[in-house]
């Protein structure tokens, strides 16, 4: 795992900071668009302006004034030298590397360029929305897949195989963009029907509301973002379930049961489930991972919900290398840990699978 992250991290900072349009040319871009000393008072730190006692300006506030009002026609080589330092560009990219990897050591992943804020609280902010959308989108695919992908192969070739199958691939060639805004059309007052709120996790009276009416709202706000993230992703997981079902059903130990009278419904329940639902659960943490983080973007920005994919978005918009690598660490390092819970819950389902005694 520590190696799997260092290099990820390693490549994607030397790949982005050589990658043109880096945050000292968005802060100048931006400064030279707006073209005001205030502006360029944000981006340097450093006031623009000195009031004499008198409540005047002094002639050293109007002269940096008119250095720093330049915005149209370029600006001053000290100014932007005060932007670079200010972002950390004035070292060497080996300097800016190693001073990263031993902020991250300590858990310490600085403030963002842009926003005013640290790295860590951004995150804290965001991950109820992303967390509230992984979760209960895995929740459901999982209740829902496993159950049918069973039935499925128990009804192998039946009708009910077939018309499945086929909706689930239907469902699955939606376009997830599409589907959601379907839904906000016709059930988020778009056109039609007014059943569910358009924005937000929980309504702007949440604070004031009892408890069972703070989990009805949220309740409420979750239903269509949730419905349009699981409508893709019921296919992959119940055919997985279904072949695997499939596959464990034809080997020589069910028809040794069989044999010996055992019921069919025992057979599936202690033999087959156990051996079946290896390869199920060691797709979990990447389902997961994908449900928490890969569509999110998408959902998040037409149902107007700030979460992680959203700050992701628009970190790289802006080039927000801090709140890039800072995320780009904490979730590397969940999604490995993720995979590690994943191996070791193999054993949970098998008490005879020993990765200690694992010969090469």
């Amino acid at each position: 795992m520590i190696p799997t992250l260092w290099a990820i991290i390693t490549l994607n900072f030397f790949i982005t900071q050589i990658a043109p349009g880096g945050p000292v040319d968005q802060a100048i871009a931006r400064a030279e668009g707006r073209g005001t000393s205030a502006a360029l008072q944000r981006l340097t730190g450093q006031g623009a302006r000195e009031v004499t006692p008198q409540g005047g300006t002094s002639a050293t506030g109007k002269a940096q004034n008119n250095s720093l009002y330049r915005g149209s026609r370029g600006l001053d080589p000290q100014v932007v030298e005060q932007i670079r330092k200010r972002f950390g560009f004035d070292k060497p990219i080996q300097q800016r590397y190693v001073d990263m990897m031993w902020r991250y050591l300590r858990l310490d992943f600085g403030d963002s360029l842009f926003q005013g804020s640290s790295v860590v609280g951004l995150v804290i902010q965001s991950l109820p929305v992303s967390m509230s959308l992984g979760i209960w989108s895995t929740l459901i695919i999982y209740l829902a897949c496993i159950p049918l992908g069973i039935r499925k192969a128990v009804k192998n070739g039946t009708r009910f195989d077939l018309w499945t199958t086929t909706t689930m691939l239907v469902t699955s060639a939606i376009p997830q963009l599409l589907f959601a805004i379907l839904l906000i059309i016709f059930f988020a007052g778009g056109s039609y029907l007014q059943w569910f709120p358009l924005r937000g996790l929980v309504s702007s009276n949440w604070s004031s509301m009892s408890f069972f009416g703070k989990i009805g709202d949220y309740l409420w706000h979750m239903v269509l973002p949730v419905t349009a993230e699981v409508i893709g992703g019921f296919a992959s997981l119940t055919m997985l379930t279904k072949n695997s079902y499939l596959d464990e059903i034809n080997k020589q130990y069910v028809l040794t049961a069989r044999a010996k009278g055992l019921t069919e419904r025992s057979i599936l329940r202690k033999h087959v489930f156990r051996n079946a639902m290896l390869l199920v659960i060691a797709g979990f943490p990447s389902a997961f991972i994908g449900m928490f983080f890969g569509a999110s973007l998408i959902i998040e920005t037409t149902f107007s919900l700030n979460g992680l994919g959203f700050l992701g978005y628009s970190a790289l918009q802006q080039r927000d290398y801090p709140v890039i690598f800072g995320t780009l660490y904490m979730f590397t390092l969940l999604g490995l840990v993720l995979t590690l819970i994943g191996d070791l819950t193999y054993t949970l389902v098998d008490p005879r699978i020993d990765f200690e005694t694992r010969r090469t």
